[in-house]
């Protein structure tokens, strides 16, 4: 990180890895997850190799292909027999490709039972429905929609549906098939009833400008959500992207590649496994920015703001890792889960979050990256709220915030780590300064803190087990010995 980046890092971590054991989840709480992964995977190939294969679909096609749908008003003309038109109603009936184009007041429906795939190419279509979905996949083998290059589509469901059975669609788009978005075009997708974007099976997203806005959930995967490349923009009310299947190997986001971003009034980002591989991942806001029960980032630019946790790894089948009384577990925090597990190996990582910044009902490790808390300021919460063991094997941990619940990480650590409480609490744009008090007087780092902060956390491979450092806040210096317990903790985890 550059220095004005990382001073920012600093003061947001500082406080992560002080606090283990003070964690807020409930297990009765719905924003937990609601299956808990049996793996023991910490990378993001790892667990990748141990669930369901993604499916991919083709978006390439030949002009020659092209099967012409022109929409208009409450009907649509085309010259093949595939293409019915009828009271507002388009259904297309084959495999085959498609493209639309024009404006329909009223539904496109997918209904092919042939084997083979239904390619809908959106070439300025514009879908608005006053009773329903505005493109319902009811059955197909999969279905892959192409965002045309250079084209702007749109699909809006009714505000309220007429048809509420069970098996009805819940979102303005919704497929029951393997769905695969991409392109180069834009799409903008508005849930007036539910939510945006449901998929019943696996949806992937492989390119394409794509803007969510729903009354409810904004993009829903159910064995998968996976972003490979494009650019995803979601405003929910509730949820804002996840996966929700809780059978063995599914139930997983995926960020690979492309940018999401994410505004919610609920989780912004929820699987049973959230995985990042790559990709920039913004959270703009949330109530707990990022949950699962098995949380791994690989690499990518994560950015995360919550009102309470920032990155929660639970599970509700567990009340014991979440409902524990204080005492119960290593350090004086909750019983923890071993099944449950949060795994940072590379990327930049910045929390800021008013509840934990790091809380994993498990262990957690952090082997690589630069990864920054700007933790709370309220003493009932901490920038790290690890139940299991707490291991630094890599990369730089910064972390600041309150100082009422103070743990550290693993006095057995490959890395070495300070972690001190604050004579006084600072005032967030304070200068922090760890120094090495050696004969040098070498300086490690300098940050600023963004937020009031009464405890710093800070790793790195400068480091040295049993060091003595000195953390500077606005001229009073604290000495602290790398890989003590900070003083009214809870000492370190493992």
């Amino acid at each position: 990180m550059q220095l004005s980046r990382l001073r920012q890092a600093m003061a947001a971590a500082m406080a992560t890895v002080l606090l283990a054991g003070c964690g807020t989840s409930d297990a009765s709480d719905d924003r937990t997850t609601t299956s808990t992964p049996a793996t023991d995977a910490t990378t993001v190939a790892e667990a990748l190799a141990e669930n369901i294969e993604v499916e991919t679909g083709d978006i390439s096609y030949g002009d020659a292909d092209l099967v012409d749908v022109a929409l208009s008003g409450t009907s649509a003309t085309s010259d093949s027999d595939a293409v019915r038109s009828d009271d507002g109603t388009v259904t297309i009936t084959a495999p085959g490709t498609y493209r639309l184009h024009g404006e329909l007041t009223g539904q496109v429906v997918v209904d092919s039972s042939a084997d083979g795939v239904v390619r809908l190419v959106l070439d300025g279509a514009r879908i608005a429905s006053d009773t329903t979905s505005a493109l319902n996949v009811e059955d197909a083998e999969s279905v892959v929609v192409v965002l045309a290059d250079g084209s702007e589509n749109a699909l809006a469901d009714a505000s309220t549906h007429e048809d509420t059975s069970e098996d009805a669609p819940t979102g303005a788009l919704h497929s029951t098939a393997d769905l695969t978005i991409g392109g180069t075009g834009a799409l903008a997708v508005t849930g007036n009833s539910n939510n945006g974007i449901v998929g019943k099976d696996g949806l992937v997203i492989t390119g394409g400008s794509i803007a969510v806005t729903s009354v409810d959930d904004g993009i829903i995967g159910k064995d998968y959500l996976v972003v490979e490349a494009g650019t995803v923009d979601v405003d929910a009310v509730d949820d804002g992207i996840k996966s929700d299947n809780t059978d063995p190997g599914t139930g997983f986001v995926l960020v690979e590649g492309g940018a999401v971003r994410v505004a919610s009034q609920d989780d912004g980002i929820k699987g049973t496994q959230v995985l990042v591989a790559d990709g920039d991942v913004d959270v703009t806001g949330s109530i707990e920015a990022m949950e699962g029960s098995l949380i791994i980032i690989d690499g990518g630019d994560v950015e995360l703001h919550s009102a309470d946790d920032g990155i929660n790894v639970a599970s509700s089948d567990d009340s014991a890792a979440t409902d524990g009384p204080p005492g119960s577990g290593p350090g004086g925090g909750m019983a923890a889960d071993s099944s449950l597990g949060l795994h940072i190996n590379g990327g930049t990582v910045e929390v800021w979050s008013s509840g934990d910044g790091l809380d994993s009902n498990g262990d957690a490790t952090i082997t690589g990256g630069d990864v920054t808390v700007y933790g709370p300021t309220s003493a009932g919460n901490g920038a790290l709220d690890v139940n299991g063991t707490f291991e630094i094997a890599g990369g730089t941990l910064l972390a600041s915030g309150s100082a009422g619940m103070m743990t550290a990480p693993a006095t057995d650590s490959p890395q070495g780590w300070i972690a001190t409480a604050l004579p006084a609490t600072a005032p967030a744009g304070s200068e922090v300064t760890v120094t090495v008090t050696d004969a040098d007087g070498e300086e490690l780092a300098a940050y600023t803190i963004e937020k009031d902060y009464a405890s710093v956390v800070y790793s790195s491979a400068a480091i040295e087990p049993g060091a003595t450092y000195t953390v500077n806040v606005n001229g009073t210096d604290t000495d602290v010995v790398a890989g003590d317990a900070p003083a009214g903790g809870h000492g370190p985890m493992g």
